[in-house]
């Protein structure tokens, strides 16, 4: 796993072209992040996680959510961003001691590219080799597998995730970009996109049931949205958030309402208002097989209208 040398980290994959820059620093809780400024955008990563942590278009607010309560430290998932959930989605199907939503948003990744596309665009490359985890991790996942994560920052953020099945069999695996986007008011918020569609509700026993016009948050909201690949909207009244994906047949929407968040401690006052996660996603009915020696790629693109 790649080590904290930020030194060496900037001499092989910083650069500065006036208005176009990259630069890896330490942030907080001594983990090594990106920083990214070009012409359209700028961002930052964290190489823990690869976990997308800013990313605000030029002329706009920002559309990344992080708590003003997150923790940042060595093996926990920052409360906010855009986490990866990889190999499985929620808890372990067999082991309550293995972390929810997998080891991927909790580990270094490596980074393995950086390169400006041009004056408006910055492309970035991590890579995760589970043959390369420690001891306490390679139980939870034997099998060959290389995570490569591809980010394009620009006018608009394309996220790619693509697994590499290296294993002699076939693999299974549960994913989301579990992605907090920053809304003004939630209570003012709807989603568009998923009318008609068929959803999990995990606040009401998993029951099936069928989404009836725009989604308005007014309460806890905790869905898989099943066989969905359409563009979806966040509209708050102020913005628009078009997320357009593919390789993603589900949609996870997620806001823990007022009591749900006081319990976790780390969504900040009133910090649900603030939020809302739109997950491009392929878990429940919709989790993935892939064969030996095959790959399969989720990507998805963020942009903002007024």
């Amino acid at each position: 796993m790649q080590t904290n040398n930020i030194a060496q980290l900037n001499k092989d994959f910083a650069f500065d072209n006036g208005n176009h820059q990259l630069s890896i620093k330490i942030g907080k809780g001594d983990i090594p992040v990106v920083e990214v400024q070009n012409e359209h955008a700028r961002a930052t990563i964290s190489l823990q996680g690869a976990q997308v942590l800013s990313w605000v278009p030029t002329g706009e607010e920002e559309v990344i959510w992080i708590s003003d309560e997150a923790i940042v430290s060595p093996g926990k998932s920052v409360r906010g961003g855009v986490p990866i959930c990889w190999p499985w989605f929620g808890p372990h199907e067999s082991s309550a001691t293995y972390p929810a939503h997998g080891f991927a948003r909790i580990v270094l990744w490596q980074l393995t590219n950086s390169r400006p596309l041009s004056a408006n665009e910055t492309q970035i490359t991590f890579q995760l080799d589970s043959r390369q985890l420690d001891a306490s991790m390679q139980p939870m996942w034997p099998l060959a597998t290389v995570l490569e994560y591809r980010i394009t920052i620009g006018r608009t953020l394309t996220l790619e995730l693509t697994t590499y099945n290296h294993s002699e069999q076939t693999i299974t695996i549960g994913q989301a970009l579990h992605t907090y986007f920053r809304v003004d008011d939630v209570t003012k918020t709807s989603v568009y996109g998923l009318e008609g569609k068929d959803y999990l509700d995990k606040t009401d026993g998993f029951k099936h049931k069928t989404q009836v016009g725009p989604l308005r948050i007014n309460a806890e909201v905790d869905r898989v949205y099943l066989q969905t690949t359409d563009e979806v909207i966040i509209d708050d009244q102020k913005r628009k958030i078009i997320i357009k994906k593919q390789g993603s047949r589900s949609t996870v929407v997620w806001n823990p309402w007022q009591v749900v968040a006081e319990k976790m401690g780390d969504l900040g006052q009133d910090g649900y208002r603030k939020m809302l996660c739109v997950e491009s996603a392929n878990v429940a009915d919709d989790t993935l097989q892939i064969n030996a020696a095959e790959s399969y790629s989720l990507r998805v693109t963020y942009g903002v209208e007024k």
